[in-house]
């Protein structure tokens, strides 16, 4: 285990009936509130109307940002920061899911910025400062409710990278699984692949003695792989939902990574997808993660035999340590088909002929990955297994 600093300033408020908080949270940073939300869902359920009462409830002059995409644009990042500066905002308030949340981090940072916000996605500036910001979670998935990550998209120029700052953390999150009961199936599955996905990211370093870590990683996957066959069959079921969203959030709040460094190259790689045909990122993630999974096996067989007996009981009789681990793979790859999830990047009618640029993409920064160094010809060779 790595020496290490851990550090997460977000207040977490969860439950049932938590949006009252707001009157209490909201007024310690001033009155001019930007509410960020996406394609107006929140409308249709209540929640929209249920968020402004409560500002107005304070005196809160609400000004508003909609149309925030799945895969958040830099376009969109551009015009919120415009208002925050046209209007001195004080606070922004997130109301959605990862990428809205993604979406308000940039234009919170790029607020306090004098140049294009796209040069903190891109790192050619640091965000030193941002306007402070909370969130209302409504689709367990990404963590980003208590992390300082973003990913955002430039469409013009095909390019999605993830970017963030100590200053991006949301001051406060409410978590309230009844707003997360109108997530439709598709959703609830690629949120729960993305989760997943993010302690498979964690679970995949060379450090030793992570014996803690290991098994909290453990016990996040079997709660998930034990809630979501049950979850997508009664979408409405708040226990089911509750244990789903605090599971999101603990896959990404840092927490697991204590005392050493995940891998993070599947995420890249599938950011390139995304960013060139605009899929959804739990979609990509369930397509590519397995496939990265056999391309790396034999940098490290002893973890995937590890993960393959406690987490999908593979008996490891009679097997090296690469038979167990495959058979942990194909397990995996089961249980996320079992569930909905794509297989295939035919599944969104993806072929051959982009793999190079979607590669370029990848291998817009060098080489990347900490469990392996992947080059372009490893992207390369992930992407044709996955078509």
């Amino acid at each position: 285990m790595d020496n290490f600093t851990y550090w997460n300033p977000t207040k977490l408020i969860f439950g049932k009936g938590q949006l009252e908080q707001l009157k209490v949270e909201v007024p310690q940073y001033g009155k001019k509130v930007l509410l960020v939300y996406g394609g107006g869902s929140i409308k249709k359920n209540g929640l929209y109307d249920q968020v402004v009462k409560n500002l107005e409830e304070i005196g809160s002059q609400v000004f508003e940002l909609s149309g925030v995409e799945p895969n958040p644009r830099i376009s969109t990042v551009r015009k919120g920061v415009d208002l925050c500066k046209k209007e001195q905002i004080d606070f922004l308030l997130a109301v959605g899911g990862g990428s809205v949340i993604d979406c308000t981090k940039a234009i919170a940072a790029g607020a306090k910025y004098d140049g294009d916000a796209w040069d903190l996605v891109t790192k050619k500036a640091f965000a030193k400062e941002a306007l402070p910001f909370g969130t209302i979670l409504t689709i367990a998935a990404t963590g980003s409710e208590m992390n300082a990550g973003s990913v955002i998209t430039n469409w013009e120029t095909n390019e999605k990278y993830g970017w963030g700052s100590s200053v991006t953390f949301p001051k406060f999150s409410i978590l309230d699984p009844v707003n997360t009961m109108t997530v439709p199936k598709d959703q609830t599955v690629y949120g729960m692949v993305d989760m997943m996905s993010h302690v498979f990211e964690h679970y995949f370093h060379l450090t030793e003695n992570t014996l803690m870590q290991d098994r909290m990683c453990e016990s996040l996957l079997l709660t998930v792989m034990e809630t979501a066959p049950k979850l997508i069959n009664d979408l409405e079921n708040y226990e089911y939902r509750s244990t789903i969203l605090y599971t999101g959030t603990m896959a990404l709040n840092g927490m697991l990574s204590m005392g050493y460094r995940g891998d993070w190259a599947s995420h890249n790689i599938e950011h390139a997808v995304s960013a060139v045909y605009d899929i959804p990122h739990g979609g990509g993630l369930a397509i590519l993660f397995p496939n990265w999974m056999k391309h790396n096996l034999k940098v490290k067989p002893s973890r995937f035999k590890q993960l393959a007996v406690r987490v999908f009981g593979v008996d490891p009789e009679g097997k090296t340590d690469e038979e167990a681990g495959l058979e942990g793979i194909e397990k995996l790859r089961e249980f996320w088909n079992s569930i909905g999830a794509p297989s295939r990047l035919s599944d969104y009618n993806i072929d051959a002929s982009k793999l190079e640029v979607m590669a370029d993409k990848a291998m817009a920064n060098g080489e990347f990955g900490n469990f392996k160094k992947l080059n372009r010809e490893d992207v390369l060779e992930i992407y044709r297994k996955s078509l």
